[in-house]
């Protein structure tokens, strides 16, 4: 938990920069003050994320209720009916497994690119400092 809210600080700090288009603005917080600092890639990226999951996991809620209903019934057809709906049901888990798997890839990526970009303005900060002081 630490690393995350350690990268999530890092890519806050990062946001400001140019090449990320400065400040996000327009989105408000929870006090309805503008929220200031973060990685606008990084957000949209988990936001795309959590609501594909979301959409998955409302599907499944479906799902199991359809299955549930056809158990209660206990019609020969309905019961057949229920295998092809628990295979959905497996196949949308893998789904969001898959998307949480690609989530943390594209994450740790944000979270690279970010340091990769940090050091280099660190090392242009440094060799500025040294030609100024020559």
């Amino acid at each position: 938990m630490d690393d995350t809210l350690q990268a999530l600080k890092e890519l806050s700090h990062l946001s400001h920069h140019p090449l990320n288009g400065g400040e996000f603005n327009g989105l408000n917080d929870v006090d309805g003050e503008e929220e200031e600092g973060y990685d606008t890639e990084a957000w949209e990226t988990i936001t795309k994320c959590f609501r594909e999951v979301q959409s998955v996991l409302d599907q499944n809620r479906a799902l199991i209720q359809q299955v549930n209903e056809n158990h209660q019934s206990k019609l020969r057809d309905n019961l057949v009916k229920n295998v092809a709906l628990i295979r959905d049901i497996n196949s949308n888990i893998s789904k969001v497994s898959r998307l949480y798997s690609d989530l943390s890839v594209d994450f740790c990526n944000i979270v690279h690119r970010r340091r990769e970009l940090a050091l280099f303005e660190s090392k242009n900060r440094d060799d500025n400092v040294d030609t100024a002081e020559s």
